[in-house]
């Protein structure tokens, strides 16, 4: 990912509140289209101008092409508030992040993401780097909003049940595990939704932890088809099931590695 500093300037009288506002409003819009990463973005007021640093999937993630009609929206919106459209400065690459996927035309995704995950929730099925949403079809709305949000709520009950601190725990943990759940509903329509719109494959992520002991992992079978689903050998060190017509992945339980 890159660092990267957003300068608004004014070209007329405005006041903190409204400045505020529409610079919340542009980052807000960037993020659910995926041009930006993370959830803090700091914004400092030097000089009579406002510079927001933001961390980007790639280098060119901010050029008009990419923009979603929120963000135009938003954009146009800095007008009002007395701020020009934000000037963009490449810090340069941030050492301790990921990289982002390259493939042109990647022959399937999967959709996974952790709790200490700041990147894209979609990898590519050929390198396993996770893909800027804005190379693919708006999901619903003009942006990723219902994706962003999905990812934000996985990772919430991924940090509870690794504190494993609160009764919250196993609850938290069947939503990320368990195809009953209301967390896997949701990550399932928006994988099938992906699926429509780039005609690719796209695999959902089932976490799995606890079990009896690995001979029985290895037999496990596909909790939606109950089909075999061990592959021969882990797909990218990480997931040891994949069950084609259920579009599902998984791994051995972790208790077990």
């Amino acid at each position: 990912m890159f660092v990267v500093d957003l300068t608004f300037d004014c070209y007329q009288d405005t006041t903190l509140e409204q400045a505020e506002q529409a610079i919340n409003r542009l980052v807000n819009a960037l993020r659910f289209n995926g041009q930006i990463m993370g959830e803090e973005f700091p914004t400092v007021l030097k000089d009579g101008f406002f510079i927001t640093r933001v961390m980007c999937p790639t280098e060119d993630a901010m050029h008009p092409l990419n923009n979603s009609p929120f963000v135009k929206h938003s954009i146009e919106k800095l007008h009002s508030a007395g701020l020009l459209a934000p000037k963009v400065k490449v810090i340069g690459q941030d050492i301790h992040s990921n990289g982002a996927d390259c493939c042109k035309e990647p022959s399937s995704y999967i959709l996974y993401t952790t709790y200490v995950h700041t990147c894209s929730p979609l990898y590519c099925g050929d390198d396993f780097l996770p893909v800027p949403l804005f190379r693919i079809p708006a999901i619903a709305n003009g942006d990723y909003k219902t994706l962003i949000k999905w990812q934000e709520d996985w990772q919430a009950c991924d940090q509870i049940q690794i504190n494993g601190a609160t009764r919250c725990e196993f609850p938290a943990l069947e939503e990320i595990s368990s195809i009953k759940s209301d967390l896997y509903r949701r990550g399932k329509d928006i994988t099938k939704r992906i699926s429509f719109l780039t005609k690719k494959p796209t695999y959902y992520y089932l976490y799995r932890v606890g079990g009896v002991d690995k001979a029985s992992e290895l037999e496990r079978k596909c909790p939606s088809c109950n089909g075999d689903w061990k592959l021969p050998e882990s797909w990218f060190g990480l997931f040891d099931f994949r069950c084609e017509p259920c579009g599902l992945v998984s791994n051995i339980s972790w208790d077990f590695q």
